[in-house]
């Protein structure tokens, strides 16, 4: 008899495939933040000797990262497996988790990339957003896993809030690309030797301070428009609110460390905070349209708020 799995195992399979792509943006960071990215200068072997080495403190560094993406590698076969175990199956979880697959393999060959160009700012940078891709395709994930089996999913929130909710998303995704830039033109390059943006810090930082405070002003938008649709404030209030809390947080450590002089640990904390803005902003999204049951639909016409899919 073939394996089979429950609805709510897999979510629990699916949550664990965006923690561990979540994890390895830090243990990334931190092969950059330690001047480790050279540690192995090969790839797939740390260098032309052997393929694993711990000899020296940058080599164990960067072998630590590469060993757990394959551990990454684990977790994302294990939600495409789930997905096809999961009773009842359904397609959008197959796929979903297959681009998970793809986007791993495709993000390993680009740090391999890397590394054979010296860390040239250009690959780290697209190493850097195609994690951040894989991030919203796993926040998907996850929310799709938890909604109820063939239910159609609706509008929650009126069409320019959503418009406006789409514009917020639009615009933290050109954050975190100025994000990179400024990454690429400052000194964490991940080797003292590596390439770096021939852009001035300053310029770089403030292009990324204009776009972050965007995104706020976009947040504060929506939070203001919430107070007089109810509906709207019904399906966002929560997650806008949490995006608000950490997107703060985000933009006030991104002023505190650059005016210190950018701190190993401060910029390790400011990339976990661009991991979690990027998950937050996902679920905003997400939470204009839900999996919306006829129960609910029929509560929503009595005036009885309906019950929400699982986060």
């Amino acid at each position: 008899m073939a394996m089979q799995i429950t609805p709510a195992r897999y979510r629990t399979i699916a949550i664990g495939a965006l923690v561990a792509l979540s994890v390895i943006i830090i243990t990334g960071a931190s092969v950059r933040l330690t001047n480790s990215g050279l540690g192995c200068d090969d790839w797939p072997n740390c260098n032309s000797q052997r393929l694993i080495d711990v000899s020296s403190k940058h080599a164990a560094i960067e072998q630590v990262n590469r060993l757990f993406t394959g551990i990454v590698g684990v977790a994302v076969i294990a939600a495409v497996l789930g997905s096809l175990w999961r009773v009842p199956r359904r397609s959008d979880l197959t796929w979903l988790s297959v681009w998970l697959v793809v986007g791993v393999v495709a993000n390993a060959v680009l740090g391999g990339i890397s590394v054979m160009v010296d860390l040239h700012p250009i690959a780290v940078q697209g190493h850097m957003l195609l994690s951040m891709m894989l991030i919203t395709a796993g926040s998907i994930l996850v929310r799709r896993s938890g909604e109820p089996d063939g239910v159609p999913r609706r509008r929650t929130v009126s069409k320019p809030t959503e418009r406006l909710v789409w514009l917020h998303f639009v615009v933290v995704t050109i954050a975190i690309v100025t994000g990179t830039v400024v990454t690429g033109a400052g000194p964490h390059a991940g080797d003292e030797n590596a390439e770096r943006l021939d852009i001035a810090i300053p310029t770089a930082a403030r292009l990324h301070a204009v776009t972050v405070l965007t995104a706020i002003a976009i947040a504060l938008l929506i939070a203001w428009r919430l107070r007089t649709v109810a509906t709207d404030r019904q399906a966002l209030m929560t997650p806008l609110s949490r995006w608000i809390g950490i997107g703060l947080t985000q933009a006030a450590l991104g002023y505190i460390q650059y005016f210190s002089d950018v701190p190993e640990l401060l910029v390790g904390i400011h990339v976990l905070g661009a991991t979690l803005v990027m998950i937050a902003t996902t679920f905003l999204v997400l939470d204009t349209r839900r999996a919306v049951s006829p129960d609910d639909e029929t509560r929503r016409a009595d005036g009885v708020p309906s019950q929400p899919a699982v986060v």
